[in-house]
């Protein structure tokens, strides 16, 4: 087991459309964690993002450009670059989103909680952590998603739909990845079930999430229906289990 000091963390965003925070975002990332290897996942942006991070990379070595020729849901990235990564010889797979919702001020201490933990989570639902920016309508869906996916699923964290997470490598392949059937946004919810039933230990730290700076959301209600179902038909297997 990688001692949190002397870990090689790989750093995955997965984009569409995010221009604008993505020439911003990695500088910052790399002054939050210097020696981090950050791996941009883009479904093919009609907006240039791929450019960004390519002209990027071309000043940091350990900028990557991960370019996907389809726009398949955030959850298919996601899993691609869960794949990835568990092919290589990184120690830590970090997941946060580009428009600046997760911080890169709080990479340092999802890292200092891989000492006692195979997943952290960044929470926005436990004592310190919170929500900035959102209507009452988005506050009352990701509450309920959440109690859903508790419920439903059997996971005692409190944020189950959060995405800023850190992933031990060495845990993460023991999860068949090929089993997963979430490609949109209850892949959040099905890689911790997965995970916890793997035998991971589960952390959350608390993180301030912020609503995007540039750009519009992917999710809306009809989204988060189909997430709903995606977490039902992954707690069929849970009970016939």
């Amino acid at each position: 087991m990688s001692n949190v000091h002397d870990a090689q963390i790989l750093i995955s965003i997965c984009t569409y459309n995010e221009k604008e925070n993505i020439q911003r975002l990695l500088p910052m990332i790399r002054e939050a964690l210097p020696a981090a290897h950050i791996m941009v996942v883009d479904d093919n942006s009609p907006d240039g993002t791929a450019n960004v991070v390519r002209e990027l990379s071309q000043f940091d070595q350990h900028i990557e450009l991960f370019l996907r020729l389809n726009k398949e849901g955030l959850g298919a990235a996601q899993l691609a670059s869960f794949r990835k990564a568990c092919e290589s010889s990184f120690d830590f797979l970090i997941n946060m989103d580009a428009d600046f919702s997760h911080h890169p001020r709080y990479l340092p201490s999802l890292i200092a909680a891989m000492e006692t933990a195979d997943v952290v989570i960044g929470s926005r639902y436990v004592p310190g952590g919170g929500v900035q920016g959102w209507p009452w309508t988005r506050q009352l869906m990701s509450f309920l998603v959440n109690l859903y996916s508790r419920t439903l699923l059997g996971i005692q964290a409190r944020d189950t739909s959060g995405a800023y997470r850190c992933y031990r490598l060495e845990t993460l392949r023991q999860v068949p990845l090929d089993q997963v059937r979430s490609r949109g946004y209850a892949f959040q919810e099905e890689i911790l079930f997965r995970l916890v039933r793997a035998g991971a230990r589960v952390v959350e730290v608390p993180i301030l999430f912020e609503d995007r700076q540039h750009g519009q959301s992917k999710i809306n209600w009809k989204v988060a229906l189909v997430a709903l179902w995606d977490m039902f038909c992954v707690a069929t297997e849970r009970l016939r289990r």
